[in-house]
């Protein structure tokens, strides 16, 4: 007979609170047994719930099995997960994808995984937070980008990763290299980027700028630790300080930063993967004096279960401000983490709340 110990060990198992909501997110993380019926489900079974006293946790259903439960007919929990059966699919997409000399259709590939084009466009975006087109058009770019690290001819590094013209490729170099493919093939040297550290009320910020436009705006206490940052993260590049021309568009930002809601009348030299150019898409949409939270940028990006993913991206950002990562926060509206300090987080959003209230009057 079930007693109060066994009741309070169950309830007190956090796999209790999962089972009692139902949580889609614990399928295949677990399976429970009901005693008085003798069979074993899912975590999200819609069978009525049993009590507590009647439950059992186990770790696999061979695990209920061998405690001598049978498998539920209406979760069936001896089959694979829905969750893991369409990531696998997914990841069969993705070797698909990489295969191809070419990028393949959703049709094709739908009909290697036995999914309608349109249930795979949706399926694959809301796991992979991007769709099959700009994971094909990633991979594409990683290939040549490989290739011309080799130091081989352009146009054998474009053909060699899939594009299909040598003139499609030097229409998307700009953004899939951050300058010319000969540049990028030498390894970057001649790629100039002029910078320069300037001062605002959040401290120290530093503003490089490369031929494309801005491509760094970083922030901290320390001057030094900001230009080694830009050193990192341009290794390839020629980092030059700038001339007394550049004083101009340093104050421009640092005017910018002080008053975000204003605008920034510069163009931006943005690099990053599909997925992180997404996110940041959202991250500009977002209007000063309001917030989103990393679920909520997870859903407007099309891939809910991508949360993670978005604060990878949110902390991948160099371009403080003009990229608004400071704008996303946790779910309760707490501030989590930012890449130049959460102080300058509260004190950005605290002087875009003002100037958003006084815009209202």
């Amino acid at each position: 007979m079930p007693t109060n110990a066994t009741t309070e060990a169950i309830t007190n198992d956090p796999r209790w609170s999962l089972l009692r909501a139902r949580d889609p997110a614990a399928d295949g993380a677990f399976v429970y047994s009901v005693r008085t019926t003798g069979v074993y489900c899912r975590p999200n079974c819609p069978s009525r719930l049993a009590k507590p006293e009647n439950i059992a946790f186990h770790a696999t259903p061979a695990e209920a099995e061998r405690a001598g439960f049978r498998p539920c007919r209406r979760c069936r929990p001896e089959a694979g997960s829905p969750a893991s059966e369409r990531s696998e699919k997914v990841a069969a997409i993705c070797r698909l994808i990489d295969a191809a000399e070419s990028p393949p259709d959703l049709e094709s590939l739908g009909q290697a995984v036995g999914w309608s084009p349109a249930h795979l466009q949706r399926t694959f975006k809301s796991v992979t937070g991007i769709s099959p087109k700009d994971y094909a058009a990633e991979r594409r770019a990683d290939r040549v980008r490989s290739a011309l690290a080799q130091g081989g001819p352009v146009t054998d590094a474009v053909y060699a990763a899939g594009y299909g013209s040598s003139g499609r490729f030097y229409n998307e170099s700009s953004e899939v290299l951050g300058m010319t493919p000969s540049r990028y093939r030498a390894g970057g040297p001649d790629s100039r980027i002029r910078f320069a550290v300037g001062a605002c009320s959040l401290g120290a910020v530093l503003v490089a700028q490369s031929q494309t436009g801005i491509c760094a705006i970083l922030l901290g206490d320390d001057p030094e630790v900001l230009v080694r940052d830009l050193q990192d993260r341009f290794p390839a590049a020629d980092l030059a300080p700038g001339d007394p021309d550049f004083e101009s568009v340093v104050s421009q930002v640092v005017g910018f930063v002080e008053a975000p809601e204003l605008g920034l009348d510069l163009p931006l030299d943005i690099r990053g993967t599909a997925f992180q150019r997404r996110v940041w898409d959202v991250l500009r949409q977002i209007p000063p004096g309001q917030t989103l939270s990393y679920t909520e940028v997870a859903e407007r990006i099309g891939s809910p279960t991508s949360v993670r993913a978005v604060a990878g991206a949110c902390a991948a950002n160099r371009l403080a401000c003009a990229i608004p990562c400071h704008r996303v926060v946790r779910n309760d509206g707490g501030l989590s983490g930012y890449r130049w300090g959460v102080e300058r987080k509260r004190r950005l959003l605290e002087h875009e709340a003002r100037a958003a209230e006084g815009d209202r009057r």
